[in-house]
């Protein structure tokens, strides 16, 4: 299942460190040859800038900052990503209302899941 997966290039924002290090080693373990890491909004508009990427997870919530100006960067370059939360109600609105959600805590082979989900989706022709 995870075959897609294997050799991509993928964006984690997470200011959880136990979460991180679940993340780093589920990616590890589909065969993901990049994993860039980023705490806070700063950081990760930093990678998005001198780096691409194929996919994202991003928390929605950093340190009492939204991510929302990470999933804006990332929307404007074409990268699919999922938000990650452990509120039962992450609150998205506006640009990101339709994006998938993760619910914290979440097995490995879910975030697998959504990762295929996003990059299979992204591969399919757009309809005209």
């Amino acid at each position: 299942m995870t075959e897609l997966l294997a050799g991509r290039r993928v964006l984690v924002v997470e200011d959880e460190m136990m979460v991180l290090i679940n993340i780093e080693d589920a990616l590890a373990d589909f065969g993901c040859t990049l994993v860039a890491v980023a705490a806070t909004v700063d950081q990760a508009l930093a990678l998005i800038d001198t780096q691409n990427f194929d996919v994202a997870v991003i928390d929605v919530n950093l340190d009492g900052q939204t991510s929302y100006p990470i999933a804006d960067a990332l929307a404007k370059r074409g990268v699919p990503f999922v938000f990650s939360t452990g509120y039962s109600d992450p609150g998205l609105g506006g640009d990101h209302s339709d994006r998938p959600v993760l619910q914290k805590p979440y097995r490995d082979s879910q975030l697998a899941e959504i990762l295929i989900r996003l990059l299979r989706k992204q591969a399919e022709p757009a309809l005209v």
